[in-house]
């Protein structure tokens, strides 16, 4: 069992990193490029646009954390705890985006009631309904993979399993990207991402049991396969917002994000780490769902009154603040009562008991 000295904060701190460079890709890149926002950041957007890459990052660290979570735990415990880690602020998020949406942002997006009710499931992706925030289309990608982690709860982990699984993984990947697998197979397979969770999981293997062969090849033919696929993704990126993206950039970043998780891994950031940046942590999955179109939504309302750069301080303050109350006030309450309810499990009555127990005659 692990003790809260186990507690990586450095990771913590790294949440909050990844979530502040997706922000600033939304506030002074997507949104004006994208026509969500009147107000441009043309000297910030030649770098911010790089900024989506810290949804890269969030899923390396997943695959880190999720498996480290779900190490030890039933296949009930860890959906127990996925479903206490992501509902409550995201119901919240759903919520307070749509409220503004309806009263102040009409002009921007359109939402309809059952298009919420389908969120409120986190499953609208299947019956392809619109997100109420374009944010949540990666939710989906996470739901998917903790079904491959359910699967190893579910099958018993071992180390043997594991690296059975992710070599297994792996090659999945490439049978899609060859064109060897139908196309709908990669909805599980996820060949986009899915060498981010990989090696994700495999560092968190170097983390617990320390750095082995089979590993040390992983890990860089994930890092092969992750630049890749995130030139091609920039491509997409680009053409869709009309701007070029420098694959030595591209490059580099995926690079440093497979770096600085592989020295977290190897225990190397920990003289780095301080307590104060579980906080950091704590605040990132809410600020993630408050951000985007609620932003745009300020944007659009205050943007010709207010100074662009007092105005992109105080909204990333703002929403600080948002996520702070959010996980103050609905996650830390709620998350030991929903655990409860879902932990529970209904008493057989002593009748059954016994007439299962004693045959008749």
């Amino acid at each position: 069992m692990r003790t809260s000295s186990d507690r990586l904060y450095d990771i913590d701190g790294l949440r909050l990193l990844a979530a502040l460079c997706v922000v600033l890709f939304h506030y002074t890149f997507s949104g004006p490029a994208g026509g969500h926002s009147p107000v441009v950041f043309a000297e910030e957007s030649a770098w911010s646009k790089y900024g989506y890459l810290g949804v890269d990052l969030f899923f390396l660290i997943s695959g880190f954390v999720v498996l480290m979570s779900a190490w030890g735990r039933s296949s009930r415990s860890f959906l127990v705890s996925r479903v206490v880690r992501l509902y409550p602020a995201y119901w919240v998020g759903i919520a307070v985006t749509t409220v503004v949406t309806l009263t102040l942002g009409q002009s921007l997006f359109q939402v309809s009631l059952p298009q919420v009710l389908a969120n409120l499931t986190m499953f609208q992706s299947v019956p392809d309904i619109a997100n109420v925030d374009v944010v949540y289309w990666t939710l989906w990608v996470e739901m998917r993979f903790y079904f491959v982690i359910l699967l190893f709860t579910w099958i018993g982990m071992t180390q043997g399993r594991l690296m059975a699984g992710m070599w297994g993984w792996l090659g999945l990947t490439f049978a899609v990207e060859a064109g060897v697998l139908p196309g709908f197979a990669d909805l599980i397979v996820q060949s986009e991402f899915s060498h981010y969770f990989i090696a994700g999981m495999a560092l968190f293997m170097v983390y617990r049991f320390g750095l082995t062969t089979q590993l040390a090849v992983l890990v860089p033919v994930c890092l092969g396969n992750a630049v890749f696929r995130a030139i091609g993704y920039a491509d997409a990126v680009g053409e869709r917002y009309g701007v070029s993206y420098s694959p030595a950039v591209i490059t580099a970043v995926v690079a440093g994000i497979f770096l600085i998780m592989t020295l977290v891994a190897l225990r190397a950031t920990r003289r780095l780490a301080r307590p104060w940046l579980v906080t950091a942590g704590a605040l990132t999955y809410p600020l993630y769902l408050l951000h985007a179109h609620i932003g745009f939504v300020v944007f659009d309302r205050l943007g010709v009154a207010v100074n662009k750069y007092v105005l992109l301080v105080a909204l990333i303050l703002v929403m600080l603040g948002a996520a702070y109350l959010v996980h103050r006030f609905v996650e830390r309450p709620l998350a030991p009562r929903i655990k409860r309810l879902l932990s529970a499990r209904p008493a057989v009555p002593a009748p059954v008991v016994l007439v299962a127990a004693r045959p008749t005659v």
